[in-house]
């Protein structure tokens, strides 16, 4: 059987700190076992070495797209596809530049593939010391957001009702997925070519969510592999008020845009009353996130706004 044909593509906005890493783990021993048809390094516009770094990158064949404006992941993604059009590979691994391939990570990614039916599988995602980074979610419920805001997460989870799987035994055997972290997805081309570009009106975060649940839509499996490893330094959406604000409306549109007024509506009520508990135990990021959703004019519409 002759080794899959893989691209990567890696969407980069001020990533000089991460992408050498990025790189050097695909050429030492991350694409083990794939015939590596491609790195496309699609650059949001950023104002550091990122492209700079690409390009002098020996050892991998890589292209640099140049996008004019920070438009986005899903933005910067789909152009990366598209560089690919004339070429297409057999799969296509989409990677966050702070992410570390583990050896022959795309090759065992690309095995898991190969079943008919499935068309995006996830690795196990590590943290840089090697524990685990929670992976695996279930689908939004308004039973599940109260949950996790009377409760809180973990113990939502314990319940089977938090949509963050965070116990570790899920995590270590493959299986099916509702969907996944987009940190790190490989997905088969004809997936692409059948469910269409990713919605780029998400800007940031459940772009990953949209696409996985219409590409069930069309009868596509998410498919969870956690003997492929990759390591994943992770984002600050924890941290940084703005973010955690565009994370918060961003989960109430997806869940708003697939399911009815009512129960739209009230699953909004149980988003909002976990972000008005941390509010009031004086979380900055909470803070945030109560007042993009009650006031839309407070919503990010730009990713320029978090300058």
């Amino acid at each position: 059987m002759s080794a899959p044909r893989v691209a990567v593509v890696v969407v980069t906005y001020n990533s000089a700190d991460v992408l050498p890493q990025c790189l050097e783990s695909l050429r030492d021993g991350g694409a083990d076992g794939v015939e590596l048809t491609d790195v496309v390094v699609v650059d949001n516009a950023s104002h550091d070495t990122s492209t700079e770094i690409a390009k002098e990158t020996d050892g991998l064949p890589i292209s640099v797209v140049q996008l004019t404006e920070n438009a986005g992941y899903a933005a910067g993604l789909n152009a990366g596809i598209t560089a690919l059009r004339n070429r297409p590979p057999d799969a296509v691994m989409v990677v966050n530049p702070d992410c570390r391939f583990r050896a022959k990570a795309l090759a065992t990614l690309a095995g898991a593939l190969r079943v008919p039916g499935r068309g995006i599988v996830a690795p196990r995602l590590v943290n840089l010391d090697g524990t685990l980074q929670p992976t695996m979610r279930r689908l939004p419920t308004v039973l599940g957001a109260v949950a996790e805001a009377v409760l809180g997460g973990r113990i939502a989870d314990r319940l089977g009702l938090g949509e963050l799987i965070f116990t570790d035994a899920p995590h270590d055997d493959a299986g099916p997925a509702a969907w996944v972290t987009g940190a790190a997805l490989l997905m088969a081309w004809a997936l692409l070519e059948t469910v269409g570009p990713w919605d780029e009106t998400f800007l940031l975060y459940s772009e990953e969510t949209e696409f996985m649940l219409r590409a069930a839509d069309h009868g596509w499996s998410t498919w969870y592999e956690p003997t492929a490893v990759i390591e994943h330094k992770g984002g600050e959406s924890g941290t940084r008020p703005s973010l955690a604000a565009l994370l918060t409306v961003n989960k109430v549109k997806l869940f708003q845009r697939r399911h009815g007024w009512l129960e739209g509506r009230a699953y909004t009520a149980g988003i909002l009353l976990g972000a008005l508990f941390r509010a009031a135990a004086g979380q900055r990021t909470a803070r945030a996130s109560v007042a993009a959703l009650l006031f839309p004019s407070r919503r990010i519409t730009s990713l320029a706004q978090l300058r």
